[in-house]
């Protein structure tokens, strides 16, 4: 049994997608936790809130490495719970135990914890997980779906991004917020705003239609995020931000021109140094000639249509 170095502290984040979203899902994470994606989870040193992604289920804290459950079993007797019900939770990860042979893994480990157990509404919550060989234990802070609620915005649109891929597309525009100045500049009626400021990223919005900005304010102020939105054309828009975040508009009655496409690509381009491209076609071509570099990208399908996702850098000087 080991105690982990609590200067270079290690997480599990347990995760999960659907087969037509794992190209972003795995994008996504290795862009937040800066480690490779394995099958079910990411092991990392970077800490982040696992409410962070549509995808991460929780993160454990690991404070115990062990070679068998026998040794695991000796340091879950180490743990203190103040006082304080517990309930002990198997992590999926490299193990292939059933859920039978989980309960029972959980029922033997547990039964060392010094305290009350408390299934239902524990006051802490415990996780083990086998990772590479290794029993690893520590406590676990469970995610909050908070992207669930925004579903249920006063104003709606047909073609706007899902919850869940507009807050990935968030993530991966500005992955750590801290002193980043970010902005959607065709925001729609604010879907990407809203995961993002639920995030804490300080991102603003334009959009060029009206009746958009007005629904995206609306759909702002009842999640009780800040209004900051305004009517505005992208392509003159003035100053500049860190980050950007450009879904191109699609209408089935209304198409971009090639050359309308250009001026917008060009505006992202000189608004911001780091930018995400949303489209419902393959432009990367046209990305580059607007003076950007493609650094990444990936589709997500869903039956006959496709979101085209494009991580780019201003190569402007």
């Amino acid at each position: 049994m080991q105690n982990v170095n609590k200067s270079k502290p290690m997480s599990i984040y347990p995760y999960a997608c659907h087969e037509d979203e794992r190209p972003l899902c795995e994008w996504e994470l290795r862009v937040l936790l800066e480690a490779e994606v394995h099958e079910r989870y990411v092991q990392s040193h970077r800490e982040i809130d696992p409410s962070r992604s549509p995808f991460i289920h929780g993160r454990l804290n690991v404070r115990y490495t062990a070679s068998t459950l026998e040794e695991m079993a000796q340091a879950a007797a180490e743990l203190e719970t103040e006082g304080q019900t517990f309930k002990l939770r198997y992590i999926g990860a490299d193990g292939k135990a059933d859920y039978a042979e989980r309960r029972r893994i959980e029922r033997q480990i547990g039964a060392h914890i010094r305290g009350k157990a408390e299934m239902k509404r524990p006051e802490r919550i415990y996780g083990l997980a086998y990772v590479h060989g290794k029993w690893l234990l520590g406590d676990y802070e469970e995610r909050q779906a908070i992207w669930l609620n925004h579903k249920d915005k006063p104003r709606q649109y047909s073609t706007a991004l899902g919850t869940r891929m507009a807050r990935a597309i968030a993530n991966l525009a500005v992955p750590q917020p801290a002193g980043i100045r970010a902005v959607d500049p065709c925001c729609g009626i604010g879907t990407v705003l809203i995961e993002a400021q639920s995030m804490g990223i300080d991102m603003v919005g334009f959009d060029l239609n009206p009746l958009a900005a007005i629904g995206a304010r609306e759909n702002l102020a009842f999640f009780n995020l800040p209004v900051e939105v305004k009517v505005a054309d992208i392509r003159t828009l003035e100053g500049h931000y860190d980050a950007l975040v450009l879904d191109l508009p699609y209408n089935l009655c209304s198409v971009l021109s090639a050359g309308e496409r250009a001026e917008m690509l060009q505006a992202a381009s000189r608004l911001a140094d780091r930018c995400v491209v949303i489209a419902t076609q393959d432009i990367a071509e046209a990305i580059e000639e607007a003076g950007m570099k493609v650094n990444e990208g990936c589709i997500v399908r869903k039956g006959n249509f496709a979101r085209y996702i494009w991580l780019c850098s201003n190569q402007q000087p």
